[in-house]
């Protein structure tokens, strides 16, 4: 069956509505807290910090500055320089000195400014990292975790070479794991996962969800990073998304309601390595998918996922899958074009209307 392409073309779709019953992860009854997905992250390195002392921070201003959303903001007042280190802007010895220091029994955490600049420190992450524990049959474990802001549409242009989804990049590479969290309480969960895991895991914090909100519980809790999360159940359609589509995906969901179209919300959250299962189990319940990331189309994240949906679901499949995406361009610096790159609501809600057409 064919995959039919659709890029985001609209200049004026909308931004999804940031309701706090558009995901709702905190069952009824449970203690809960309001934040923000920025201040979910900062809980999740302070308790992390406060439970294991191997725990470290490592990056370029993440000190007194907080660094470049200031998400480590006053985790330096409270655990001092040892624990909370500034770094040059080299972004391949941040990454090499945090291998090393994870060989040695530590458990770094290293904050890159944008993924973007992921590019000077590949060799770091994709030579060394990744392949040690294999280099070394399972003597020496690498655990560090690499966080790094990415995506556009935050509301400032900062254009080409800041604003890209590159999560295929790391996605690619066989011993790193990529979590690409959704939610603030996704955002805590996984990070504290992240922290607790013995393998290199790259950590991408979309930069355009760092003031959303949402309930995170008081309690401790750790969410494993090999599952997708069904953030709504639906019988007609699937849709298999991540990071900021999962909230057009949940708004158009909720558009479609009035059309008596039932939406399955699919969000991948671990890009790898990918719960296969989950996508093929809503692929054959609903009978159509709709893939969508903001990431390019071409070689992007939706063709796998598509791919999975096709192996796992080709018999049941009523419809030829479609993916929305970003455009094959770089990233313009004008707010007015800019939107034309990314998808949004709207293009969500055309993708499902045409798998049910």
């Amino acid at each position: 069956m064919a995959i039919a392409d659709r890029d985001a073309t609209s200049l004026t779709a909308s931004k999804p509505v940031m309701t706090p019953d558009l995901i709702l992860q905190v069952s009824a009854g449970v203690p809960a807290k309001d934040l923000s997905y920025q201040e979910a992250i900062r809980e999740a390195l302070r308790e992390e910090m406060v439970r294991d002392e191997r725990v470290f921070l490592i990056g370029e201003d993440i000190a007194k500055h907080g660094g470049a959303f200031g998400v480590t903001r006053t985790l330096f007042d409270q655990f001092g320089p040892e624990r909370v280190r500034n770094t040059p802007i080299c972004e391949n010895t941040i990454v090499g000195a945090g291998t090393g220091a994870a060989l040695a029994g530590m458990r770094p955490v290293m904050e890159i400014m944008f993924v973007d600049f992921a590019g000077l420190a590949m060799d770091q992450i994709c030579t060394q990292a990744a392949k040690l524990r294999f280099m070394t049959g399972g003597q020496c474990s690498v655990p560090w975790v690499l966080r790094m802001p990415t995506g556009g549409g935050a509301g400032k242009s900062i254009a080409a070479q800041h604003s890209q989804s590159l999560e295929t990049w790391f996605a690619s590479i066989p011993g790193l794991k990529v979590v690409l969290p959704s939610t603030p309480h996704d955002a805590k969960g996984l990070l504290k996962g992240a922290i607790r895991d013995d393998n290199p895991v790259v950590f991408l914090e979309h930069k355009y969800l760092y003031a959303f909100r949402g309930l995170v519980p008081e309690g401790e809790y750790v969410l494993p990073l090999s599952k997708c999360d069904v953030k709504r159940e639906g019988k007609d359609v699937t849709i298999v998304c991540s990071g900021s589509l999962v909230w057009y995906a949940m708004a158009a969901a909720k558009t479609l309601e009035s059309e008596n179209i039932s939406v399955e919300v699919v969000d991948v959250r671990t890009v790898s390595p990918l719960d296969e299962e989950t996508i093929g189990h809503s692929a054959r319940k609903t009978g159509r998918v709709v893939v969508a990331a903001e990431a390019c189309r071409s070689y992007g994240p939706t063709g796998e996922w598509a791919m999975v949906a096709m192996e796992q679901a080709f018999d049941y499949l009523q419809a030829p899958i479609v993916r929305v995406t970003g455009r094959n361009s770089p990233i313009p610096f004008a707010d007015s074009i800019e939107k034309g790159v990314w998808p949004e609501t709207e293009d969500v809600i055309t993708a499902i209307r045409q798998v049910m057409a």
